[in-house]
C-alpha cells in the first residue's frame, strides 16, 4: 500500500490600515496556521485582505487588487480570496456584487471564523458572507502568529465610544470593550516568557480604558503595572485622546522605567472652530498644555501626532491655526492626511467641502513646515548616546548602505554602522550608539572617532536565533526531531523558575 501526501494549502495576509489591523492580521495568521495552512510570498492558494475604511483610497485600493486576482481565480479556480476588517464590515453586501470571485467577506467582530468560513466555501462551491455587529471573541483570545520576536501587540480595549464626525470606526468596530487588567497582564508576561522585550499596548482610545468597569484611574495603573514584570524593558502605547489625557497617565510614564518616553497623541486639527466641527472635545491650548505637562515631567519626550487639513468648513485661517499649534509643539514626526471624505459619516453630509486643489496646496505647505521642524529636533540629538533596539524590518536601504536598523527609547528610528570586525547584532539585541547625523525621520549613527558603540545581547535575540532555526527545520535546543514553528495562544505559559 502507497501512502500519499497531501501538500498543505498556502496562504497570503495583506493588510491595510492601522496598527489595530496589523495586529488582528497576526490573529488571522494564527488561525490559518493553526488550521494546517502554511505562509508564502509567492502565489498563493488562499489570499486574505485585512482591510481599511477610514480612506477613501482604501476602497480603490481593494477593489483594485481584487480585479488582479480576477485572471489568477480564472486561471486557477481552487483559488480562495477571502476579504476581512473594516471595509467588508462597511460594505458587506457590496463586495460580492462588486467581485462575485470572492469567496468569503468577514468583520471585525468575527475574525475567529474565517477557517470554517474558508472550509464551507470550499464545500459549498458559493461564497460565505458573515458580519457579526457585536464582538464574537476577543481577538487576544485567538491563536496568533507574531511577525516579531523581540515586540508584541497587545490589545487592551477594542472600540470607541467617541463621535468625531469624520470618523467611521466606531460604527465598525463598535462601542468600546475593555479586557481586564489581568489578562492584559498575563498576556504580556507570556510574551516576555518567550523572549519579547517590548509590548504595544493598543486601544482606540487608550486612557478611557477602563470606562466599561468604573475605574477612570485603569490605564496610569496598567502602565505602572507594567513596570513590574521582569525582563519586559519597554512599553509603548497608542493611541491616547487628548480629551481624556490626565495628569495620573503623565505621572505613571514619568515614574515606570519601561514606559518610553514617547507620545503619540492626534490633534486633527489646530483651530478649534474645526476641532469643534470634528466634534473632538478638546481645544488647542488644552492640547498644547498637556504637551508642556508631559514635557516638564519627561524632557526628552518624543511627540508624535495626526493631522487632518481641508476638513470640511476649513478656512486659511484655520488652517494658519494648524501651522501656529505645529510650530508651538515641535512635534517629532507628523502623520499628515488630506480629508477623506466617508459615506455614513456626519462630516460627508457638511457644506463647504473642501476643493482638492486648495487641499492639496495646504497639505504640502504643512509638509514643509512639519520636515523642517522634524529635522531641528533631529539634529538636537547629534552627539547622545541612545539605546537602540535591533529590528528586523525597519530599514529598507540598509541593504544598499550597509547598516543595521532600530529603534531608539523615544521611537525614533536609528540607522546606525558597526564598526569593522564586529559581528551583526541579531533582531532583539540592544545596542548603544552614538547620534552623527540626523534626517528628518531618522537618525544616523555611523562610526566616528569617539563615537560609542556596545551589543547586548538579549533573550530576543535568543528567541530571533530559535526562530530563524525552526524556520529552516533546523532542531535547536529542547526539540524532539524536527522543528516546528509555533503559534502562540497570547495565553501566560507556566515556567520553572531559573536560580
Amino acid at each position: 500500500m502507497t501512502l500519499t501526501q497531501t501538500k498543505p494549502l498556502s496562504y497570503q495576509v495583506r493588510t491595510y490600515g492601522c496598527q489595530m489591523n496589523v495586529h488582528d492580521s497576526e490573529r488571522l495568521t494564527g488561525l490559518l496556521e493553526g488550521a494546517g495552512y502554511v505562509s508564502t510570498d509567492g502565489d498563493a492558494d488562499i489570499v486574505v485582505f485585512n482591510t481599511c475604511a477610514v480612506r477613501e483610497n482604501a476602497d480603490n485600493k481593494l477593489y483594485g487588487n481584487l480585479g488582479q486576482l480576477y485572471t489568477k481565480k480564472l486561471e486557477n479556480p481552487k483559488l480562495q480570496i477571502a476579504v476581512g476588517g473594516c471595509l467588508a464590515q462597511k460594505d458587506r453586501d457590496t463586495i460580492i456584487k462588486k467581485a462575485p470571485w470572492v469567496d468569503v467577506v468577514f468583520g471585525t467582530h468575527n475574525i475567529g471564523s474565517l477557517p470554517a468560513l474558508l472550509e464551507r466555501a470550499r464545500h459549498n462551491e458559493e461564497a460565505q458572507v458573515e458580519i457579526l455587529e457585536a464582538l464574537e471573541t476577543f481577538p487576544s483570545d485567538l491563536p496568533t502568529k507574531r511577525d516579531s520576536t523581540y515586540s508584541g501587540m497587545v490589545s487592551i480595549s477594542v472600540g470607541c465610544n467617541n463621535s468625531c464626525t469624520f470618523c467611521i470606526v466606531p460604527s465598525l468596530r463598535g462601542k468600546e470593550k475593555d479586557r481586564r487588567p489581568g489578562e492584559i497582564l498575563g498576556e504580556i508576561q507570556a510574551l516576555v516568557s518567550d523572549g519579547a522585550l517590548e509590548v504595544m499596548l493598543l486601544g482606540q482610545n487608550v486612557n478611557t480604558y477602563g470606562v466599561e468597569f468604573g475605574d477612570k484611574g485603569a490605564f496610569a495603573k496598567l502602565l505602572r503595572s507594567c513596570g513590574d514584570i521582569a525582563g519586559l524593558e519597554r512599553v509603548r502605547f497608542i493611541s491616547p485622546h487628548p480629551a481624556a489625557f490626565t495628569d495620573d497617565v503623565i505621572d505613571a510614564m514619568a515614574e515606570t522605567p519601561n514606559v518610553m518616553p514617547h507620545l503619540h497623541m492626534p490633534l486633527q486639527s489646530g483651530s478649534d472652530r474645526i476641532l469643534k466641527a470634528m466634534r473632538r472635545s478638546y481645544r488647542s491650548d488644552k492640547y498644547l498644555g498637556i504637551l508642556d505637562r508631559v514635557r516638564k515631567a519627561i524632557p526628552d519626550a518624543a511627540i508624535t501626532t495626526d493631522i487632518i487639513i481641508g476638513f470640511p468648513g476649513e478656512t486659511e485661517e484655520d488652517f494658519l491655526e494648524t501651522m501656529r499649534v505645529v510650530e508651538a509643539a515641535r512635534f517629532a514626526v507628523v502623520f499628515t492626511y488630506k480629508y477623506s471624505k466617508r459615506p455614513g459619516t456626519p462630516a460627508s453630509d457638511l457644506p463647504d467641502q473642501v476643493p482638492n486643489e486648495i487641499a492639496q496646496e495646504r497639505y504640502e505647505r504643512l509638509l514643509v513646515l512639519v520636515n523642517d521642524i522634524a529635522w531641528k529636533e533631529n539634529q538636537n540629538q547629534i552627539g547622545r548616546d541612545v539605546e537602540v533596539l535591533v529590528a528586523n524590518n525597519e530599514g529598507r536601504k540598509d541593504d544598499a548602505t550597509h547598516r543595521i536598523t532600530g529603534r531608539a527609547r523615544d521611537s525614533r528610528l536609528v540607522h546606525f554602522q558597526l564598526p569593522g570586525g564586529v559581528e551583526a547584532p541579531r533582531p532583539g539585541d540592544v545596542v548603544t550608539v552614538t547620534v552623527t547625523g540626523a534626517a528628518p525621520y531618522h537618525l544616523l549613527a555611523d562610526q566616528a572617532e569617539g563615537s560609542t558603540f556596545s551589543v547586548r545581547r538579549t533573550a530576543a535575540g535568543d528567541a530571533w536565533d530559535r526562530a530563524e532555526a525552526a524556520s529552516c527545520a533546523i532542531p535547536v535546543a529542547g526539540d524532539q526531531g524536527e522543528a516546528k514553528a509555533s503559534v502562540s495562544l497570547g495565553l501566560p505559559t507556566l515556567r520553572k523558575p531559573e536560580h
